[in-house]
């Protein structure tokens, strides 16, 4: 977790202010979501990039069952 995310939520507990923990807990979710799925498009793009070049008669990759 950034440290910029978790002092806000800090302050956020502190003052008791439920409005602005929710945001911050979607903030982190998105965050979280947002870093699994760039992980995920790099693991592919270099799995695309090390496999051997791949001829015409090839059937093409289905990149959603990855």
């Amino acid at each position: 977790m950034p440290e910029w995310l978790c002092n806000q939520l800090m302050r956020a507990f502190l003052t008791k202010n439920v409005r602005k923990i929710k945001l911050l807990g979607d903030c982190w979710y998105f965050y979280r979501t947002q870093g699994m799925n760039q992980e995920r498009h790099s693991e592919v793009a270099i799995k695309k990039t090390d496999s051997p070049q791949r001829r015409s008669t090839d059937k093409p990759i289905d990149i959603t069952q990855v």
